[in-house]
Protein backbone atom coordinates (compact mmCIF):
# COMPACT_ATOMS: atom_id res chain seq x y z
CA UNK A 1 0.00 0.00 0.00
CA UNK A 2 1.32 3.39 -0.97
CA UNK A 3 1.96 5.80 1.90
CA UNK A 4 -0.95 8.23 2.03
CA UNK A 5 -2.91 6.20 -0.52
CA UNK A 6 -6.29 7.79 -1.35
CA UNK A 7 -9.24 6.44 0.59
CA UNK A 8 -12.07 5.03 -1.50
CA UNK A 9 -15.53 4.12 -0.18
CA UNK A 10 -17.26 1.35 -2.18
CA UNK A 11 -21.02 1.30 -1.61
CA UNK A 12 -23.55 -1.50 -2.25
CA UNK A 13 -20.97 -3.95 -0.94
CA UNK A 14 -23.18 -7.02 -1.32
CA UNK A 15 -23.19 -6.63 -5.10
CA UNK A 16 -20.80 -8.82 -7.08
CA UNK A 17 -19.73 -5.73 -9.00
CA UNK A 18 -18.78 -4.05 -5.70
CA UNK A 19 -16.67 -7.10 -4.83
CA UNK A 20 -14.90 -6.76 -8.19
CA UNK A 21 -14.25 -3.06 -7.53
CA UNK A 22 -12.92 -3.78 -4.03
CA UNK A 23 -10.59 -6.52 -5.22
CA UNK A 24 -9.37 -4.42 -8.13
CA UNK A 25 -8.52 -1.29 -6.15
CA UNK A 26 -7.26 -3.18 -3.11
CA UNK A 27 -5.00 -5.51 -5.08
CA UNK A 28 -3.47 -2.57 -6.96
CA UNK A 29 -1.95 -1.24 -3.74
CA UNK A 30 -2.75 2.29 -4.89
CA UNK A 31 -5.85 2.80 -2.73
CA UNK A 32 -7.10 2.22 0.78
CA UNK A 33 -10.50 0.60 0.24
CA UNK A 34 -13.46 0.79 2.61
CA UNK A 35 -16.82 -0.84 1.95
CA UNK A 36 -20.40 -0.29 3.08
CA UNK A 37 -23.92 -1.65 2.69
CA UNK A 38 -27.20 -1.83 4.60
CA UNK A 39 -26.84 -5.45 5.78
CA UNK A 40 -24.82 -6.91 8.64
CA UNK A 41 -22.13 -8.44 6.45
CA UNK A 42 -21.65 -8.18 2.69
CA UNK A 43 -19.54 -9.84 0.00
CA UNK A 44 -17.10 -6.98 -0.54
CA UNK A 45 -17.09 -6.22 3.18
CA UNK A 46 -15.76 -9.74 3.81
CA UNK A 47 -12.95 -9.35 1.28
CA UNK A 48 -9.41 -9.14 2.61
CA UNK A 49 -9.03 -6.04 0.44
CA UNK A 50 -11.64 -4.13 2.48
CA UNK A 51 -9.92 -2.16 5.23
CA UNK A 52 -13.19 -1.63 7.12
CA UNK A 53 -16.88 -2.35 6.57
CA UNK A 54 -19.61 0.15 7.49
CA UNK A 55 -23.34 -0.40 7.73
CA UNK A 56 -25.66 2.35 6.52
CA UNK A 57 -29.45 2.98 6.51
CA UNK A 58 -31.16 1.20 3.62
CA UNK A 59 -31.31 3.80 0.80
CA UNK A 60 -34.44 2.13 -0.60
CA UNK A 61 -36.54 2.59 2.53
CA UNK A 62 -34.61 5.39 4.27
CA UNK A 63 -33.10 7.57 1.53
CA UNK A 64 -32.86 10.71 3.66
CA UNK A 65 -31.14 8.86 6.49
CA UNK A 66 -28.72 7.32 3.98
CA UNK A 67 -27.79 10.74 2.60
CA UNK A 68 -27.16 12.05 6.14
CA UNK A 69 -25.02 9.00 6.95
CA UNK A 70 -22.95 9.44 3.80
CA UNK A 71 -22.39 13.13 4.45
CA UNK A 72 -21.10 12.36 7.95
CA UNK A 73 -18.89 9.39 7.02
CA UNK A 74 -17.27 11.17 4.06
CA UNK A 75 -16.49 14.15 6.28
CA UNK A 76 -15.12 12.00 9.10
CA UNK A 77 -12.89 9.74 6.98
CA UNK A 78 -11.98 12.22 4.23
CA UNK A 79 -12.70 9.79 1.39
CA UNK A 80 -11.28 11.05 -1.88
CA UNK A 81 -13.63 8.91 -3.95
CA UNK A 82 -17.06 7.35 -3.40
CA UNK A 83 -17.97 4.52 -5.76
CA UNK A 84 -21.62 3.36 -5.73
CA UNK A 85 -22.42 0.28 -7.82
CA UNK A 86 -26.23 0.32 -8.05
CA UNK A 87 -28.65 2.59 -9.81
CA UNK A 88 -30.37 3.63 -6.59
CA UNK A 89 -27.32 4.82 -4.67
CA UNK A 90 -25.64 6.47 -7.66
CA UNK A 91 -28.76 8.39 -8.73
CA UNK A 92 -29.68 9.32 -5.14
CA UNK A 93 -26.22 10.71 -4.44
CA UNK A 94 -26.19 12.67 -7.69
CA UNK A 95 -29.72 13.95 -7.02
CA UNK A 96 -28.63 15.15 -3.56
CA UNK A 97 -25.18 16.36 -4.66
CA UNK A 98 -25.73 19.82 -3.20
CA UNK A 99 -26.09 18.18 0.23
CA UNK A 100 -22.96 16.07 -0.34
CA UNK A 101 -20.30 18.54 -1.50
CA UNK A 102 -17.46 16.32 -0.23
CA UNK A 103 -18.72 13.11 -1.90
CA UNK A 104 -16.53 12.87 -5.00
CA UNK A 105 -18.19 10.54 -7.53
CA UNK A 106 -16.53 9.35 -10.78
CA UNK A 107 -19.72 9.97 -12.76
CA UNK A 108 -21.29 12.48 -15.07
CA UNK A 109 -23.74 15.03 -13.67
CA UNK A 110 -27.27 14.06 -12.64
CA UNK A 111 -28.75 15.69 -15.76
CA UNK A 112 -26.44 13.75 -18.08
CA UNK A 113 -27.13 10.50 -16.24
CA UNK A 114 -30.88 10.98 -16.56
CA UNK A 115 -30.63 11.69 -20.30
CA UNK A 116 -29.44 8.11 -20.68
CA UNK A 117 -31.28 6.44 -17.80
CA UNK A 118 -34.66 7.81 -18.93
CA UNK A 119 -35.60 5.41 -21.73
CA UNK A 120 -37.96 7.85 -23.45
CA UNK A 121 -35.26 10.51 -23.50
CA UNK A 122 -32.76 7.90 -24.74
CA UNK A 123 -34.98 6.92 -27.68
CA UNK A 124 -35.17 10.58 -28.74
CA UNK A 125 -31.41 10.92 -28.42
CA UNK A 126 -30.84 7.75 -30.44
CA UNK A 127 -33.17 8.85 -33.26
CA UNK A 128 -31.49 12.24 -33.51
CA UNK A 129 -28.10 10.52 -33.84
CA UNK A 130 -29.11 7.89 -36.37
CA UNK A 131 -29.03 4.96 -33.92
CA UNK A 132 -31.66 2.30 -34.65
CA UNK A 133 -34.34 1.73 -31.98
CA UNK A 134 -37.49 -0.41 -31.95
CA UNK A 135 -40.70 1.31 -33.01
CA UNK A 136 -41.75 3.17 -29.87
CA UNK A 137 -44.70 5.21 -28.60
CA UNK A 138 -44.48 7.26 -25.41
CA UNK A 139 -47.31 7.81 -22.94
CA UNK A 140 -47.68 9.83 -19.76
CA UNK A 141 -50.41 7.57 -18.42
CA UNK A 142 -51.99 4.22 -19.26
CA UNK A 143 -55.26 6.08 -19.82
CA UNK A 144 -53.77 7.47 -23.05
CA UNK A 145 -53.44 3.98 -24.55
CA UNK A 146 -56.17 2.76 -26.91
CA UNK A 147 -56.24 -1.04 -26.39
CA UNK A 148 -57.74 -1.59 -29.83
CA UNK A 149 -54.60 -0.06 -31.39
CA UNK A 150 -52.19 -2.48 -29.69
CA UNK A 151 -50.22 -4.90 -31.86
CA UNK A 152 -48.91 -7.93 -30.00
CA UNK A 153 -46.42 -8.90 -28.78
CA UNK A 154 -45.60 -5.49 -27.33
CA UNK A 155 -43.04 -4.44 -24.71
CA UNK A 156 -44.13 -2.25 -21.81
CA UNK A 157 -41.06 -0.21 -20.86
CA UNK A 158 -41.32 2.38 -18.05
CA UNK A 159 -39.20 5.48 -18.61
CA UNK A 160 -37.24 4.75 -15.43
CA UNK A 161 -36.51 1.44 -13.75
CA UNK A 162 -36.25 3.23 -10.40
CA UNK A 163 -38.27 6.37 -9.62
CA UNK A 164 -37.43 8.58 -6.64
CA UNK A 165 -40.70 10.22 -5.65
CA UNK A 166 -41.62 12.05 -2.45
CA UNK A 167 -38.72 10.57 -0.54
CA UNK A 168 -39.38 6.98 -1.62
CA UNK A 169 -38.21 4.65 -4.39
CA UNK A 170 -40.67 3.09 -6.81
CA UNK A 171 -39.48 -0.06 -8.59
CA UNK A 172 -40.74 -0.71 -12.12
CA UNK A 173 -40.22 -3.53 -14.60
CA UNK A 174 -40.11 -4.19 -18.32
CA UNK A 175 -42.81 -6.62 -19.46
CA UNK A 176 -43.73 -8.33 -22.73
CA UNK A 177 -47.47 -8.85 -23.24
CA UNK A 178 -48.97 -11.16 -25.86
CA UNK A 179 -52.68 -10.31 -25.78
CA UNK A 180 -55.35 -7.93 -24.50
CA UNK A 181 -55.86 -10.22 -21.53
CA UNK A 182 -52.17 -9.91 -20.62
CA UNK A 183 -52.36 -6.15 -21.18
CA UNK A 184 -55.15 -5.89 -18.60
CA UNK A 185 -53.21 -8.10 -16.20
CA UNK A 186 -50.18 -5.84 -16.63
CA UNK A 187 -52.23 -2.76 -15.77
CA UNK A 188 -53.31 -4.44 -12.54
CA UNK A 189 -49.79 -5.61 -11.68
CA UNK A 190 -48.13 -2.31 -12.64
CA UNK A 191 -50.26 0.48 -11.08
CA UNK A 192 -47.42 2.98 -11.57
CA UNK A 193 -48.36 3.08 -15.27
CA UNK A 194 -51.33 5.22 -14.27
CA UNK A 195 -49.24 8.26 -13.35
CA UNK A 196 -45.68 7.68 -14.61
CA UNK A 197 -44.39 7.91 -18.20
CA UNK A 198 -43.69 4.73 -20.16
CA UNK A 199 -43.24 3.41 -23.70
CA UNK A 200 -44.86 0.69 -25.72
CA UNK A 201 -42.15 -0.79 -27.90
CA UNK A 202 -42.02 -3.23 -30.76
CA UNK A 203 -40.78 -6.65 -29.63
CA UNK A 204 -37.53 -7.62 -31.37
CA UNK A 205 -36.85 -11.38 -31.64
CA UNK A 206 -33.15 -12.21 -31.49
CA UNK A 207 -30.34 -12.12 -28.95
CA UNK A 208 -28.62 -9.57 -26.77
CA UNK A 209 -25.43 -7.67 -27.49
CA UNK A 210 -23.59 -4.93 -25.70
CA UNK A 211 -20.59 -2.68 -25.33
CA UNK A 212 -18.93 -1.72 -22.03
CA UNK A 213 -17.34 1.70 -22.06
CA UNK A 214 -15.13 4.10 -20.11
CA UNK A 215 -15.25 7.81 -20.92
CA UNK A 216 -13.27 10.81 -19.76
CA UNK A 217 -15.31 14.02 -19.98
CA UNK A 218 -16.73 13.19 -23.40
CA UNK A 219 -13.65 11.36 -24.67
CA UNK A 220 -13.81 7.59 -25.27
CA UNK A 221 -11.05 5.76 -23.41
CA UNK A 222 -11.83 2.03 -23.29
CA UNK A 223 -14.25 -0.54 -24.75
CA UNK A 224 -14.97 -4.16 -23.93
CA UNK A 225 -17.52 -6.82 -24.92
CA UNK A 226 -18.64 -10.22 -23.72
CA UNK A 227 -20.99 -13.00 -24.77
CA UNK A 228 -23.50 -14.55 -22.41
CA UNK A 229 -23.23 -18.34 -22.49
CA UNK A 230 -25.76 -19.08 -19.72
CA UNK A 231 -28.23 -16.85 -17.93
CA UNK A 232 -30.58 -16.84 -14.96
CA UNK A 233 -33.41 -17.45 -15.73
CA UNK A 234 -32.27 -19.71 -18.62
CA UNK A 235 -34.46 -17.97 -21.21
CA UNK A 236 -32.74 -14.66 -20.61
CA UNK A 237 -31.64 -12.58 -17.64
CA UNK A 238 -28.50 -12.18 -15.52
CA UNK A 239 -25.32 -13.68 -16.92
CA UNK A 240 -24.03 -16.69 -14.96
CA UNK A 241 -21.45 -17.87 -17.51
CA UNK A 242 -19.88 -15.49 -20.01
CA UNK A 243 -16.78 -15.04 -22.14
CA UNK A 244 -14.88 -12.07 -23.49
CA UNK A 245 -15.23 -11.37 -27.22
CA UNK A 246 -14.03 -8.67 -29.64
CA UNK A 247 -16.01 -5.44 -29.65
CA UNK A 248 -18.48 -5.31 -32.52
CA UNK A 249 -17.62 -2.28 -34.68
CA UNK A 250 -21.25 -1.38 -35.41
CA UNK A 251 -22.25 -1.51 -31.74
CA UNK A 252 -19.17 0.48 -30.73
CA UNK A 253 -19.97 3.15 -33.30
CA UNK A 254 -23.56 3.48 -32.02
CA UNK A 255 -22.39 3.63 -28.39
CA UNK A 256 -19.86 6.34 -29.23
CA UNK A 257 -22.49 8.48 -30.93
CA UNK A 258 -24.71 8.46 -27.84
CA UNK A 259 -22.07 8.82 -25.12
CA UNK A 260 -20.11 11.50 -26.97
CA UNK A 261 -23.32 13.45 -27.61
CA UNK A 262 -23.96 13.85 -23.86
CA UNK A 263 -20.26 14.39 -23.02
CA UNK A 264 -20.27 11.27 -20.87
CA UNK A 265 -17.88 10.72 -17.97
CA UNK A 266 -17.36 7.39 -16.22
CA UNK A 267 -18.48 3.87 -17.12
CA UNK A 268 -21.54 2.76 -19.05
CA UNK A 269 -23.02 -0.42 -20.46
CA UNK A 270 -24.82 0.08 -23.78
CA UNK A 271 -27.24 -2.77 -24.50
CA UNK A 272 -28.63 -3.82 -27.87
CA UNK A 273 -30.97 -6.44 -29.26
CA UNK A 274 -29.66 -8.11 -32.40
CA UNK A 275 -32.57 -9.18 -34.60
CA UNK A 276 -32.62 -12.34 -36.69
CA UNK A 277 -31.63 -10.32 -39.77
CA UNK A 278 -28.59 -8.86 -37.96
CA UNK A 279 -29.96 -5.38 -37.26
CA UNK A 280 -28.83 -3.93 -33.91
CA UNK A 281 -31.55 -2.13 -31.94
CA UNK A 282 -30.65 0.01 -28.94
CA UNK A 283 -32.37 -1.22 -25.76
CA UNK A 284 -30.95 0.82 -22.89
CA UNK A 285 -27.84 2.29 -21.29
CA UNK A 286 -26.84 1.41 -17.73
CA UNK A 287 -24.87 4.25 -16.20
CA UNK A 288 -23.00 2.21 -13.58
CA UNK A 289 -20.80 -0.84 -13.16
CA UNK A 290 -22.34 -4.05 -14.51
CA UNK A 291 -22.81 -7.47 -12.89
CA UNK A 292 -20.07 -9.32 -14.80
CA UNK A 293 -17.46 -6.60 -14.24
CA UNK A 294 -14.94 -9.18 -13.00
CA UNK A 295 -14.78 -10.74 -16.49
CA UNK A 296 -13.36 -7.54 -18.00
CA UNK A 297 -10.77 -7.35 -15.22
CA UNK A 298 -9.75 -10.98 -15.76
CA UNK A 299 -9.45 -10.35 -19.50
CA UNK A 300 -7.07 -7.45 -18.94
CA UNK A 301 -9.38 -4.41 -18.80
CA UNK A 302 -9.35 -3.17 -15.19
CA UNK A 303 -12.25 -0.72 -15.42
CA UNK A 304 -12.43 0.15 -11.67
CA UNK A 305 -8.72 0.95 -11.44
CA UNK A 306 -8.77 2.90 -14.70
CA UNK A 307 -11.85 4.88 -13.60
CA UNK A 308 -10.44 5.71 -10.16
CA UNK A 309 -7.10 6.87 -11.55
CA UNK A 310 -8.76 8.75 -14.39
CA UNK A 311 -11.07 10.66 -12.08
CA UNK A 312 -8.25 11.56 -9.71
CA UNK A 313 -6.14 12.90 -12.58
CA UNK A 314 -3.65 10.05 -12.67
CA UNK A 315 -2.26 8.74 -15.97
CA UNK A 316 -3.79 5.56 -17.39
CA UNK A 317 -3.07 3.38 -20.39
CA UNK A 318 -5.71 2.30 -22.88
CA UNK A 319 -5.71 -1.44 -23.57
CA UNK A 320 -6.27 -2.08 -27.27
CA UNK A 321 -5.97 -5.86 -27.06
CA UNK A 322 -7.45 -7.94 -24.28
CA UNK A 323 -7.79 -11.72 -23.90
CA UNK A 324 -10.62 -13.22 -25.93
CA UNK A 325 -12.48 -16.28 -24.66
CA UNK A 326 -11.62 -15.46 -21.05
CA UNK A 327 -14.54 -16.96 -19.12
CA UNK A 328 -16.32 -16.06 -15.89
CA UNK A 329 -18.72 -18.28 -13.95
CA UNK A 330 -21.01 -17.21 -11.14
CA UNK A 331 -21.33 -20.64 -9.56
CA UNK A 332 -24.41 -20.20 -7.35
CA UNK A 333 -26.18 -18.26 -10.08
CA UNK A 334 -25.39 -21.06 -12.50
CA UNK A 335 -26.80 -23.57 -10.00
CA UNK A 336 -30.03 -21.54 -9.79
CA UNK A 337 -30.20 -21.43 -13.58
CA UNK A 338 -29.89 -25.22 -13.77
CA UNK A 339 -32.62 -25.67 -11.15
CA UNK A 340 -34.99 -23.39 -13.09
CA UNK A 341 -34.23 -25.25 -16.33
CA UNK A 342 -34.97 -28.62 -14.74
CA UNK A 343 -38.31 -27.30 -13.47
CA UNK A 344 -39.39 -26.39 -17.00
CA UNK A 345 -41.33 -28.95 -19.11
CA UNK A 346 -38.31 -29.98 -21.17
CA UNK A 347 -37.63 -33.52 -22.34
CA UNK A 348 -35.42 -35.67 -20.12
CA UNK A 349 -32.81 -35.71 -22.89
CA UNK A 350 -32.55 -31.89 -22.82
CA UNK A 351 -32.45 -31.89 -19.03
CA UNK A 352 -29.66 -34.47 -19.01
CA UNK A 353 -27.72 -32.43 -21.57
CA UNK A 354 -28.08 -29.31 -19.42
CA UNK A 355 -26.82 -31.17 -16.36
CA UNK A 356 -23.79 -32.34 -18.35
CA UNK A 357 -23.12 -28.77 -19.47
CA UNK A 358 -23.30 -27.59 -15.87
CA UNK A 359 -20.88 -30.26 -14.69
CA UNK A 360 -18.40 -29.75 -17.52
CA UNK A 361 -15.56 -27.47 -16.48
CA UNK A 362 -13.39 -25.45 -18.84
CA UNK A 363 -10.15 -25.26 -16.87
CA UNK A 364 -8.23 -23.00 -19.23
CA UNK A 365 -9.11 -19.30 -19.09
CA UNK A 366 -12.12 -19.75 -16.80
CA UNK A 367 -12.47 -18.28 -13.32
CA UNK A 368 -15.17 -18.14 -10.68
CA UNK A 369 -16.64 -14.73 -10.04
CA UNK A 370 -16.92 -14.90 -6.25
CA UNK A 371 -14.82 -17.97 -5.33
CA UNK A 372 -11.20 -16.82 -5.45
CA UNK A 373 -8.15 -18.40 -3.85
CA UNK A 374 -6.49 -15.87 -1.59
CA UNK A 375 -9.82 -14.17 -0.90
CA UNK A 376 -12.24 -16.97 0.04
CA UNK A 377 -14.35 -15.30 2.71
CA UNK A 378 -16.75 -13.60 0.25
CA UNK A 379 -17.61 -17.03 -1.20
CA UNK A 380 -18.37 -18.33 2.30
CA UNK A 381 -20.60 -15.32 3.00
CA UNK A 382 -22.41 -15.81 -0.31
CA UNK A 383 -22.99 -19.50 0.45
CA UNK A 384 -24.44 -18.66 3.87
CA UNK A 385 -26.76 -16.07 2.31
CA UNK A 386 -27.79 -18.61 -0.34
CA UNK A 387 -28.67 -21.27 2.25
CA UNK A 388 -30.59 -18.75 4.35
CA UNK A 389 -32.60 -17.72 1.28
CA UNK A 390 -33.46 -21.37 0.58
CA UNK A 391 -34.83 -21.77 4.09
CA UNK A 392 -37.29 -18.92 3.68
Amino acid sequence: MEVGAPRVLVLDANQRSALAVTRSLGRSGQFSVYTADSIQIALAGASRFSKHYFRYPDPIHYPREFVSWLRNIVSEYAFELVMPTTEITSQLILYCQSELPEANLPFASYDRVMKLADKISLVKLAKSNGVTVPQSSAFQSSEEVRPEDLRFPVVIKPALSRIYKKGHWLHTQVRVVQSLVEWQEALEDMPYLQDNPFMLQEFIPGHGGGVFCLYDKGRPVQFFAHQRLREKPPEGGVSVLSRSVPVDKELKQAAEKLLSEVQWHGVAMVEFRISNDGTAYLMEINTRFWGSLQLAIDAGIDFPLMLANLHLGRPIEQTLNYRYDQRLRWLLGDLDSLYLFLKRPHSWQRKLLQVCRFLSVKIRHQKHEVNRLGDLKPAWIELKQYIQALKK
